[in-house]
């Protein structure tokens, strides 16, 4: 049955509209919001004042959380939206300013998750031939890269996001993808959403595990060798699953029903009744994904010891002291990660050594 509303036809209605949603979301998205901006305030707080930008670890985790500030402030708007039962009443440039915001945001965290892990990858297994790479210099000019392509990746976003109006349902901000249309803007659309799933997601998922798994390698290969370093590397390999394991689960319920999504544009799947579990699942899953700008802070600073004592610092209005070395923000995973690397580097030696004898 088919569903005309202010000259729009929705084939299956406005499918995905259930009362609880406009209940539960709205609180979920005021929970994210509270937490997310505490705990990356206190990021950003403790490595300005404490910490400062000495390290790659520290300017990487920096820019996380500023990026996660910058998509927090709009959950407010997010949760009204929602709340009024999918009623936009902000205008049509903030319709396409946080809609290109998250999807900003999107890209900005899982690159500097991946350049994280490469940083890492490249402390643990290459310590020493990765010291010109690992600078602050370098650093800086990978989060401006970041920053750039993932602004440039969402501007698409932004330009589809529009405010439709309907005659029993007031304003909607979001995309349509009605039957008939012209295939290029068809194609464009396509085009967004397999970007989002590639880029946004497979690639960059690709490249963490890959780099997870030879950081493991090497701790494995160094545990044979000196085994009373057993409960140091395990520690750091435990870090580095929370730290995959917590992508993993805050964005992969989401990009599965995107890609539904993307299949259903493709005019694959025709059935009301699986479109309506799509957009019923849809608001949750962004909730999950949403989720990962408050997990952030946790995985990556409240777990290290010289980032809890630098926050009661903060908390105790302590001045911060000049001292000659800046800890890392990850300085649990820093410090086994610098042990671990010079077991690998004095390993190397050894045998290199006993060799030539």
């Amino acid at each position: 049955m088919k569903n005309i509303t202010a000259g729009i036809d929705l084939t299956c209605g406005m499918s995905g509209i259930r009362p609880f949603i406009f209940t539960l979301i709205p609180i979920v998205y005021g929970c994210n919001f509270v937490i997310g901006i505490v705990g990356n305030s206190m990021v950003v707080a403790v490595i300005y004042s404490y910490m400062k930008l000495k390290t790659v670890a520290n300017i990487l985790v920096l820019n996380l959380a500023i990026s996660d500030l910058m998509f927090l402030i709009t959950l407010p708007m997010w949760a009204t939206y929602t709340a009024t039962g999918y009623n936009w009443p902000f205008g049509g440039f903030l319709c396409k300013a946080i809609a290109g915001l998250a999807t900003f945001n999107l890209y900005t965290s899982i690159f500097i998750l991946t350049a994280l892990s490469i940083d890492r990858y490249l402390a643990i297994v290459h310590p020493m031939r990765s010291r010109m790479l690992r600078t602050v210099v370098y650093a800086r000019i990978t989060c401006v890269v970041i920053w750039l392509v993932a602004f440039l990746l969402s501007v698409p976003t932004a330009l589809t996001r529009e405010v439709h109006d309907f005659t029993n349902h007031s304003q909607v901000c979001g995309v349509l993808h009605p039957t008939e249309r012209s295939l290029s803007i068809q194609e464009a659309l396509l085009a967004i959403s397999l970007t989002k799933s590639l880029l946004g997601f497979l690639v960059p998922f690709i490249i963490i595990i890959t780099c997870y798994c030879l950081i493991g390698r090497a701790l494995v290969g160094a545990r044979h060798i000196q085994k009373s370093s057993r409960s140091r590397d395990d520690e750091v390999l435990r870090m580095l699953a929370a730290a995959v394991l917590a992508f993993f689960l805050c964005w992969m319920p989401h990009q599965v029903f995107h890609l539904m999504q993307v299949i259903s544009q493709l005019a694959l799947v025709e059935n009301c009744t699986i479109l309506e579990i799509i957009d019923t699942a849809i608001p949750f899953t962004i909730c999950i994904a949403f989720f990962n700008s408050c997990v952030n802070p946790i995985v990556y600073g409240f777990v290290g010891r010289n980032f809890r004592k630098n926050l009661l610092r903060l908390l105790r209005c302590s001045p911060s002291v000049s001292t000659g070395q800046h800890p890392s923000i990850s300085s649990k995973m820093s410090a086994l990660s610098f042990r671990a690397s010079e077991r690998l580097s004095l390993t190397s030696k050894s045998k290199s050594s006993s060799d030539v004898k």
